[in-house]
């Protein structure tokens, strides 16, 4: 092949031809060779960036069901808090007069506090519970 020669594709074939080799002896010089099996370390370090974005996640959604809730005595929102499993990050309280206050939506809220604060904390704001798992995860 002539030097200079363009295929169909718009290739220099001459340029291919003439300036391809193989690796040699000093190629391979620097290199290393890796002959471990490192698919625990790998998946053990998926594992520890799920566990750190859900408990991010968590504690961020425990700020939003705390600033959303409304407030007589400070019980109930000193009571939220949250929990991860592994898979899940669960955000809630204990106090036995919670569900009134979450579903309740004729209750007036002088403090601005609104119903439905746990749910609203859960589920509005999943594009950004998103981002804080895809940034744990390195992407």
């Amino acid at each position: 092949m002539a030097r200079g020669e363009i295929n169909q594709h718009g290739v220099d074939l001459g340029m291919i031809a003439s300036n391809t080799r193989g690796l040699t002896d000093a190629d391979v010089d620097g290199l290393i060779e890796i002959r471990e099996d490192n698919r625990e370390q790998i998946a053990n370090a998926i594992k520890s960036a799920i566990a750190k974005g859900l408990e991010t996640i968590g504690l961020v959604a425990e700020g939003y069901a705390k600033a959303d809730v409304p407030v007589d005595t400070g019980r109930l929102r000193n009571s939220i808090t949250h929990t991860t499993d592994g898979k899940d990050a669960y955000v809630g309280t204990n106090v036995e007069y919670a569900p009134y206050v979450e579903f309740d939506e004729k209750l007036s809220h002088p403090n601005g506090g609104k119903a439905h604060f746990l749910r609203d904390a859960a589920a509005g704001h999943a594009s950004e519970y998103a981002q804080i798992m895809r940034d744990a995860l390195g992407g």
